[in-house]
């Protein structure tokens, strides 16, 4: 993958997460019903960024392994 390419995606990436934890949305988490037995916005803030991490990876280390 070139460079730009790479750089373009982490920037897609980085906008994502703003969006994903962003006010509004966080709002609208924490008034649902709780999941597994626990705050919601906990479990979503804990998914965000447990997916924010892998598509990091996967951006990252898909151009080095060749």
């Amino acid at each position: 993958m070139r460079e730009q390419e790479r750089g373009k995606r982490l920037i897609a990436v980085f906008l994502l997460g703003l969006a994903l934890l962003n006010f509004p949305l966080l709002a609208v988490v924490e008034a649902g019903p709780s999941w597994f037995g626990l705050p919601p916005l906990f479990v979503y803030l804990f998914g965000v960024w447990a997916g924010l991490i892998v598509l990091l990876a996967l951006i990252v280390e898909r151009g080095t392994v060749r």
